[in-house]
């Protein structure tokens, strides 16, 4: 395998593994976190009852969806950092994390748009199927894409934050221990620092691309875009 093929392909493999170990082992805290978020409440929502539902479609979208950002994200910092030495490391980083965003949600949105109607709602949306043909039949095709903008404005910051961040981490330990690199668990703790900070800093985003993606509030009225949910959020909550 050549040099460029292994810089795609070796990031591609392991961001597809790992996404999908990842997605599926936390999925029961996401659908909470969803059903938190929900617009008719947590416990009208699911509560914490059937909090596997719509794991179907998560799975479907997990490995493709990190196999394109680690792609993405892999290919655009070894670009950067071997063509453009000018370039501060960091910004590097959070522009190799944006591009890998903007290829990640072409998956991660239309997954979104089902999984999360299904982790929020006990009735209307029972299985994988049957959301996609409501999504489809109420919005049409690009239904499955309503949520796109928000998202990448959620995920932008998230990545652009969090990449940085555990590249920093990483290196500071190197410069610490004579270029010694940190071992699994060391890299593990640096990705759940860096993740943690990612996920406080974007919260009130990720709310507003709950309510976007599942359509509508708490009685029924659609969401005429984000400034319209933005204002009926903090006038409602």
């Amino acid at each position: 395998m050549s040099n460029t093929e292994s810089s795609v392909l070796l990031p591609l493999l392991a961001g597809a593994m790992a996404g999908t170990t990842t997605d599926i082992a936390l999925y029961p805290l996401d659908t909470i976190k969803t059903r938190l978020q929900s617009p008719v409440g947590f416990i009208k929502a699911g509560g914490f009852n059937k909090v596997y539902k719509g794991i179907g479609a998560a799975a479907l979208g997990s490995a493709p969806g990190a196999a394109l950002f680690f792609m993405g994200y892999e290919a655009t910092k070894h670009r950067l950092l071997t063509n453009y030495p000018e370039v501060p490391v960091p910004a590097a980083h959070m522009l190799a994390a944006s591009m890998g965003e903007v290829l990640a949600c072409l998956i991660r949105v239309p997954t979104e748009a089902v999984k999360q109607r299904m982790q929020a709602n006990t009735g209307a949306f029972n299985s994988f199927g049957s959301t996609i043909k409501h999504v489809a039949k109420t919005r049409g095709l690009l239904g499955f894409y309503e949520g796109y903008g928000i998202t990448l404005f959620r995920e932008i910051p998230f990545s652009a934050i969090q990449f940085p961040l555990y590249e920093g981490l990483k290196t500071f330990y190197r410069n610490t221990f004579n270029g010694q690199e940190p071992k699994s668990y060391e890299s593990a703790a640096f990705g759940s620092v860096s993740g943690a900070v990612s996920a406080a800093a974007t919260t009130p985003i990720d709310v507003l691309k709950t309510r976007i993606i599942l359509g509508e509030d708490a009685n029924g009225a659609k969401y005429n875009g984000i400034r319209d949910c933005t204002k009926r959020l903090l006038q409602g909550e």
